[in-house]
């Protein structure tokens, strides 16, 4: 039994005569007579009465009718839904991200996102960037947002993309003596407590800092935790300039000299996923990025999530 079937057979029930049907169908009387009859013996009853008066549903016929119909509609509803799904305006997209990441540029990213593919399920969560590395390699993410390439068994397998460079910024309370400063140099900053991510303390601030400065620093979960201690004078907050964006007239932020520049600012994903949805999300991610534009589509060009669609007018 085919769809076809099922239309020939509603369009006769519309009709209730052969010739009308088959006009309606756009084929002639005869092959119509012949798939009914076909039909009629493989579901085993009469389905039509024919009559003088026209020809019209049995009891079978109308209890198949009514099925009939329910098919035909889920069928073009699963059409539809295919096309959906293969333009990346439903499905799923699991996306991990260090807290900075939230002040730009991801809220950009996702509100447009949000806005472009309402339907997408997103699941969004915070992790450091080896957490957010490791969920991605195993399979519990599907782009993973943090500072730096990803480490680890199976990272070879990934796309790293960067999505924004960041400097070094130091936070204080309205009250510290390096309040108003433009800047202040890593000797004088050596000498004071200091409020640091977990991530930067085991990592590139080591590059920076003696061991001993690192080692007796509160670590903080992510940046806004670090504002928040520097301006209850726990420390000199460390974080990435785009710190400066959290509003507080407690806080105040001076350059770090001599300038280090942070890690990178990474956006990862498998490389073997080409999932539709992952490429409708490079496809903001390309548009919200304009800075490191030449270098996300020079990087992007070879993965197939990313040459396999080309941004809708929706997606501006």
């Amino acid at each position: 039994m085919e769809a076809r079937h099922l239309r020939y057979a509603l369009a006769l029930a519309e009709h209730q005569h052969f010739g009308r049907a088959a006009a309606s169908l756009g084929i002639a009387q005869p092959p119509l007579s012949t798939q009914i009859a076909a039909l009629e013996r493989e579901v085993g009853e009469r389905l039509f009465d024919r009559t003088a008066r026209g020809v019209f549903p049995t009891a079978a016929g109308d209890a198949f009718l009514a099925r009939a119909r329910g098919a035909l509609a889920e069928m073009s509803l699963a059409l539809v839904d295919a096309g959906r799904a293969a333009r990346g305006e439903t499905g799923r997209l699991r996306l991990g991200f260090i807290g900075s990441a939230l002040l730009d540029p991801l809220p950009g990213v996702i509100g447009r996102f949000r806005r472009t593919r309402p339907e997408v399920r997103m699941t969004l969560q915070e992790l450091d960037s080896s957490a957010g590395s490791a969920a991605l390699l195993a399979g519990e993410l599907d782009v993973a947002v943090g500072r730096g390439s990803p480490r680890g068994t199976g990272a070879e397998h990934l796309v790293t993309v960067p999505i924004g460079a960041d400097h070094l910024v130091a936070a204080v309370s309205a009250g510290h003596p390096f309040a108003g400063r433009r800047s202040v140099d890593v000797e004088q900053l050596s000498r004071e407590p200091l409020v640091v991510s977990a991530d930067a303390a085991g990592s590139y601030l080591r590059s920076v800092f003696e061991p001993a400065a690192l080692d007796s620093a509160t670590l903080a979960r992510d940046i806004h935790t670090i504002a928040g201690l520097a301006a209850c004078s726990a420390g000199v907050g460390l974080g990435p300039e785009r710190m400066r964006l959290i509003a507080r007239k407690d806080i105040w932020f001076c350059a770090v000299e001599p300038r280090f520049r942070l890690p990178d600012l990474q956006m990862s994903f498998r490389a073997a996923d080409s999932s539709p949805t992952l490429a409708a999300f490079l496809s903001v991610v390309r548009q919200n990025c304009a800075d490191v534009g030449g270098r996300l589509d020079e990087l992007l060009a070879r993965h197939p999530a990313a040459t396999g669609r080309q941004p809708s007018p929706g997606d501006s």
